[in-house]
């Protein structure tokens, strides 16, 4: 795992943006295409925002894969990640082919179809965050490290679902959804490279078990160590609880 801290977000998100639009051309260029895993939720949106500015990407030469969505959401909520991904990512740059995940439909179904998709061919970059509680996608602790189906249906603890609260998605946690459809752990894990934007102080905890802690299913993101070609890119304030050395501004 490498890891890179910056002054505060948005250097953060312009960084994050910069590698992974590498990685994306150079995919269009090799494979004439290139398949992505994109996040959603608060810590996303600087990245995002720098990623849809970024040149030179053919965007539609872009497949897109959902990484994970609420069961019994509907699309015009905000909280919605398909509405998410259609305003911050689809329609900026006129992605063809986006694969989401209908939350409003038959799960098992959607997590069977979508999941036949995504294993067509592999996924050259997949763009990840950390949650509150150590989680990566939907997978909160204790995560299922062994299962190779591509989606899972799960449900959320008590503490993903305040996250969801606390950052203004929800107005109480009785709203947020108890159950979510999630690309699995090991699935993550097949992207050819994985980016992980993380800032915020609420996300140091997190941020260090995860990073220095043991790798183990209650601290889900500390997966992300066992892939060869993973980049954590961390503000000041996420990387805070850090050894010294770890948390030297780039």
């Amino acid at each position: 795992m490498n890891i890179s801290v910056y002054e505060n977000k948005t250097l953060l998100g312009r960084a994050a943006a910069e590698h992974a639009a590498i990685t994306m051309r150079t995919a269009i260029r090799d494979r004439g295409k290139a398949r992505i895993i994109a996040a959603t939720g608060a810590s996303q949106f600087e990245f995002l925002e720098a990623l849809t500015a970024a040149p030179e990407i053919d965007w539609h030469r872009v497949e897109l894969f959902h990484l994970d969505e609420y069961i019994g959401l509907p699309l015009s909520h905000p909280a919605s990640f398909r509405n998410y991904l259609l305003d911050r990512l689809i329609r900026p740059t006129g992605i063809p082919t986006g694969h989401l995940l209908d939350g409003n439909a038959d799960p098992e179904e959607v997590a069977r179809s979508v999941g036949e998709e995504l294993n067509r061919a592999p996924v050259d970059i997949a763009f990840v965050g950390i949650g509150e509680n150590g989680h990566l996608a939907f997978n909160d602790p204790p995560a299922d490290f062994e299962t190779e189906t591509p989606y899972l249906i799960v449900e959320l603890d008590e503490a993903c679902r305040r996250q969801q609260v606390g950052e203004g998605w929800f107005a109480s946690i009785s709203e947020v959804p108890r159950q979510a459809i999630t690309m699995s752990i090991r699935q993550i894990l097949k992207a050819r490279e994985i980016v992980a934007a993380v800032p915020d102080a609420r996300k140091a905890k997190a941020v260090k078990a995860c990073c220095e802690g043991e790798i183990t299913p209650l601290a889900p993101a500390s997966a992300l160590r066992l892939h060869p070609n993973t980049t954590v890119f961390l503000d000041a304030q996420s990387a805070a609880l850090l050894s010294p050395g770890m948390r030297a501004l780039a």
